[in-house]
């Protein structure tokens, strides 16, 4: 019985390395035909920046950024980015230096998009709307438009 349990088992590691000698040419004609993002995550090697120039229909609407900063606090992104956005968990949003581009649009694609290292994409989850308020907010800060300024 031994020996039939050892044959069979020999046999399912065989078929399973004979599986693994390769991908057929097939499958990789199928892989180069997966579609291509059009607003890719970060910013794309060399000169240009992202592939489309996106523009925020809020801007400095006061009714946008305090709704932007409503919708900051009530999805909790001041558990990973602070109270005021100036940093914890996640990086600071005060800052002038990101990792991904500090234009609308790319912040626009970091909240929709997420981003490597524990930044969730809430495109999904989120309106394009929700997400340009929050994208006007999130520009408010450290300027006088800022609702809800923290305390000095």
């Amino acid at each position: 019985m031994r020996a039939f349990v050892l044959v069979i088992m020999a046999f399912l590691v065989a078929a399973a390395a004979s599986g693994c000698r390769g991908r057929e040419p097939a499958d990789i004609a199928a892989a180069a035909a997966l579609p291509v993002m059009q607003n890719p995550v970060g910013p794309v090697p060399g000169p240009g920046g992202f592939v489309t120039q996106m523009r925020n229909p809020y801007g400095n609407d006061a009714t946008a950024l305090q709704q932007g900063r409503e919708l900051f606090v009530v999805m909790n992104c001041s558990g990973c980015h602070g109270g005021h956005a100036g940093g914890g968990m996640g990086p600071s949003l005060r800052d002038e230096d990101w990792i991904y581009g500090s234009r609308a649009e790319n912040i626009y694609s970091s909240i929709s998009q997420g981003r490597a290292n524990g930044m969730p994409a809430w495109g999904q989850r989120v309106t394009d709307r929700q997400i340009w308020q929050m994208v006007a907010y999130i520009k408010s800060l450290g300027t006088p438009d800022e609702p809800a300024r923290p305390r000095e």
